[in-house]
């Protein structure tokens, strides 16, 4: 048996198959079909030549390297900031439970009534 030869299809042709199923009403399958075509392969050709088309040029604007570096230097800045208010939450939450805790242990040895507790018992006046 002899095995099936591969169809070598002109560029010219690829491009204007892509260009007739890209702006066909019909589906790429019919279009592919109706050039004799598998529609795998119409589907490669889409995908090699019609990605080329699309691609938009290129934009190299000074401004927009400029708008960038100032977008980084401000995010590092913000960064920093939101550091040192971490630091300070984590400083102050500390202190509050600390004092928290000295003021429990300073209500317990002063009693309800208000008077140092000696021993367990309230002190004469």
């Amino acid at each position: 048996m002899s095995q099936p030869t591969t169809k070598k299809y002109l560029p010219e042709f690829k491009e204007r198959a892509v260009k007739l199923a890209v702006e066909s009403d019909q589906s790429i399958a019919q279009t592919a079909r109706d050039l004799g075509v598998n529609d795998n392969t119409l589907h490669t050709w889409i995908g090699k030549y019609h990605r080329v088309e699309r691609q938009e040029p290129q934009v190299n604007d000074a401004h927009l390297d400029e708008e960038l570096k100032r977008l980084r230097k401000e995010n590092a800045r913000l960064k920093e900031e939101r550091d040192i208010l971490k630091n300070l939450l984590k400083r102050a939450t500390t202190l509050l439970v600390s004092r928290e805790t000295l003021v429990r242990g300073v209500s317990s040895l002063w009693g309800r009534s208000g008077r140092l507790l000696i021993g367990g018992r309230v002190p004469p006046r």
